[in-house]
């Protein structure tokens, strides 16, 4: 299927990786309400491929992985009609975040407001040294609204959070690492490469394990120790009863690759 502001790519000759490409490199990849339904349509369409395996996620060119809302269309528009897109905006961020495949972003240049928030619910971040990143909605009197409070307090620690939330100042690749927000920086240019080198790595572990490892671990993350140990211990008899854990033992013992049967 063609969208009119995403591009979908496949990054390897199995279709197991997707290149998601926010694609409006002539006003900074900012989101307008087409992309936000083209986002949310493009993503089932990711999830109900077979064989896929993980999804990159970036934007096109080196000048913006996304400098969030359009404020072009959003100024003027009327409140039912933000509130509605507003809707249509939390609909998609969290299927990108509940997607049950990883999800990685590829991040050059500028992530600001709703393009940043985007990224944080992806499941991690690697980022050109050029990245630029922030939350300046304090700034347009609002707050942000796609994930980006929650997700940049459990990432950064809550006092860090608030001085760039209070604040709206942006910060670099080298800050956004050292603070736990992004796992890795690439030299300019070379962020998608970073994404799929990890991509690689983990299409070699076990499908069905990497599906309820991520489960696991989103889900198990929000709730207290012992709730989420019992979510890790009924995913992990799961797949006990399955071939791939029969496959992965005897592939070890007999020192060659796995051959998964994603059961």
């Amino acid at each position: 299927m063609k969208y009119t502001t995403l591009l979908i790519e496949n990054l390897d000759a199995a279709g197991e990786i997707a290149l998601l490409t926010i694609n409006r490199p002539e006003a900074m990849n900012s989101m307008n309400t087409q992309m936000f339904l083209d986002m949310r349509d493009a993503i089932r369409e990711l999830r109900e491929r077979p064989g896929m395996r993980c999804v990159v996620l970036t934007g096109s060119g080196l000048k913006a992985f996304s400098a969030g809302g359009d404020l072009k269309e959003r100024n003027g528009m009327s409140d039912d009609t933000w509130r509605r897109q507003h809707e249509l905006i939390e609909e998609t961020f969290l299927a990108f975040k509940d997607f049950p495949l990883p999800i990685i972003a590829a991040v050059e240049g500028h992530a600001h407001g709703g393009g940043f928030e985007l990224a944080l619910m992806c499941d991690f971040i690697i980022a050109a040294e050029s990245a630029r990143f922030s939350l300046a909605e304090v700034k347009r009197g609002i707050i942000p609204g796609g994930g980006g409070i929650q997700n940049l307090v459990r990432a950064a620690g809550m006092r860090r959070a608030k001085q760039y939330l209070f604040t709206g100042d942006p910060f670099d690749a080298r800050q956004a690492h050292e603070w736990g927000i992004v796992n890795e920086v690439t030299p300019a240019g070379q962020a998608v490469q970073g994404a799929l080198a990890i991509a690689e790595r983990i299409l070699q572990a076990a499908p069905m394990s990497v599906r309820y490892v991520k489960l696991a671990a989103a889900r198990g993350g929000e709730v207290d120790f012992h709730t989420g140990y019992a979510m890790d211990i009924a995913a992990y008899n799961v797949l006990v009863s399955g071939s791939d854990r029969l496959e992965g033992v005897q592939a070890f013992n007999e020192k060659r690759p796995p051959r998964w049967s994603n059961q």
